[in-house]
């Protein structure tokens, strides 16, 4: 008997494989955390009602019930009358797919179908309080209105999935009586791990994402609190989150907020760049949030704060950055963001390829993809004046932006002849002088510098956005770590704090 006590015995759905890295299962301890968030009088009331609009293992819905029928012991006595209670009354589900409204119901109800004979409450339909609907896009030229998938690649008829998910394909116009009744439901908590993503038709694996969709679409339905667990990309906005990244940032109503570094500390096993994060949405308390950073399976960090740092545009998520960031900020010095160039500076895309390997008469030093040819003066049209200058040329792409805690290290390039790139690099500085190009080159080399970057980049673009926090310098003379340490007044802690965030150079 003991050893049978002593064996291991999985939770089923930690086994489970993930659809794709952009509908990811959630691990049963990593439910639980961001259900320890919500106030445990909401687990002892029977009038509590959960939402989960993102239904795919329904281990949010399992694990909520598992607590209601512990705390709801003596408001509601019999075991049989509480759970069929909790089930009918308190939780609910919106499935992504009919796929995993069977996995959702499997694990909730114990049967795939809601009314079945193992079902461990007896509904009067199979679905119970988890549906799916077949939901379509709202096409508008090749983009839905809605979700903005594209029409290319998600008009299949009716034999495969539409991911035209139910939750946010419904408002006042749109499937009406879905939203009015989700609206009327009055939900206490929303609670869940959306879909993050959809194709948009671009190239490669160009996406659109969703997670903010269901974040804002859960807000409308005004509930008294909202917990998901989310991508950390919106900190720093970029393709369709600028908006919702200023929102988040001036909502004092979010009130925790875990933000792991590696998502894989809470998805084994999936990459996500820019890292994960989760966080409670309080309706009726305003104020301060408190801020915890994961590293290595553990808080390294937590703080109250308010999401937005004064002028910063981008969530800062490096708690120890805060005080850098005000003593840089405090000498008023004009920004990198100021001097770096803009996208193609040349007027050349990534792609140009209208130039030779080898120098010919009238030919201009092009630094393309990787390499480096000549193309005729007479197709540069635009920046005509810094041709002949001395350039420092920084990678638009580089690094993995995932977001960790080790920021990646530019490389820059300086051009002495005359010369222009395409859209694969950015113009950091130019200059008529070696000397100060060289300047230029040794401070975007330091650490210091290296950190900066840090606090604004999660993906592996860099566009000029992303140097808004770095200082200009005088060019004219040399700069150091130590010398900028110096300047900027920084503490023995904080300059630990920016060495230990910093790769060694290779």
């Amino acid at each position: 008997m003991t050893f049978l006590k002593e064996l291991h015995k999985p939770d089923i759905l930690d086994c489970i494989a993930h659809l794709s890295s952009d509908e990811v299962f959630t691990p049963p301890k990593l439910v639980n955390e961001m259900l320890d968030m919500l106030p445990a009088e909401l687990f002892k009331s029977p009038d509590t009602k959960f939402l989960d609009p993102g239904c795919k293992s329904g281990v949010f819905l399992r694990e909520i019930a598992k607590r209601l029928i512990e705390g709801e012991k003596d408001e509601i006595p019999d075991l049989e009358k509480r759970i069929h209670h909790i089930f009918t009354y308190q939780l609910y589900g919106l499935a992504i797919t009919e796929l995993t409204g069977l996995l959702a119901r499997r694990s909730t109800y114990c049967s795939k179908t809601a009314n079945g004979e193992y079902s461990i409450c007896a509904f009067d339909t199979p679905s119970g309080n988890i549906d799916y609907t077949r939901t379509e896009h709202v096409w508008e030229n090749g983009k839905c209105a809605l979700c903005g998938a594209s029409q290319s690649q998600y008009d299949r008829g009716d034999i495969l999935e539409t991911h035209a998910y139910n939750f946010i394909h419904c408002n006042e116009e749109n499937n009406k009586a879905l939203f009015e009744r989700l609206r009327d439901m009055k939900f206490d908590v929303i609670i869940g791990n959306p879909p993050y993503q959809l194709s948009d038709g671009g190239n490669a694996a160009s996406a659109k994402p969703l997670y903010h969709l269901f974040v804002g679409q859960a807000k409308r339905l005004n509930p008294r609190y909202i917990t998901m667990i989310i991508p950390a990309r919106w900190f720093s906005g970029g393709k369709g989150l600028d908006s919702f990244r200023d929102e988040m940032l001036c909502d004092t109503r979010i009130r925790i907020l875990h933000d792991f570094l590696d998502a894989g500390e809470c998805f084994p096993g999936v990459e996500i760049k820019g890292g994960i994060c989760y966080f409670l949405w309080d309706r009726d308390n305003v104020g301060k949030c408190q801020i915890n950073t994961h590293k290595n399976h553990s808080i390294i960090s937590s703080m109250e704060r308010n999401l937005k740092e004064g002028n910063a545009d981008v969530f800062i998520r490096y708690n120890q950055a805060i005080p850098i960031l005000h003593k840089v900020q405090s000498k008023k010095e004009k920004t990198m963001d100021q001097q770096v160039s803009s996208r193609k500076p040349f007027g050349f895309a990534t792609n140009f390829d209208n130039y030779e390997k080898r120098n010919f008469h009238g030919g201009i030093k092009i630094y393309a993809r990787g390499e480096v040819g000549y193309v005729s003066k007479k197709l540069i049209t635009t920046n005509t004046e810094l041709l002949n200058k001395i350039k420092v040329y920084v990678p638009a792409v580089f690094g993995e932006g995932s977001g960790g805690s080790v920021p990646d290290r530019i490389k820059p390039i300086i051009a002495h002849e005359p010369s222009c790139c395409t859209e694969t690099y950015l113009i950091a500085g130019s200059f008529d002088s070696v000397e100060q190009a060289n300047n230029l080159k040794k401070y975007m080399e330091t650490n210091f510098f290296h950190f900066l970057i840090a606090l604004k980049k999660n993906t592996q673009h860099a566009t000029r956005s992303v140097y808004s926090f770095v200082p200009v310098q005088d060019f004219t003379q040399e700069w150091t770590d130590a010398k900028l340490y110096k300047k900027y007044g920084l503490t023995k802690e904080e300059i630990n704090f920016i060495e230990s965030m910093i790769k060694p150079m290779e």
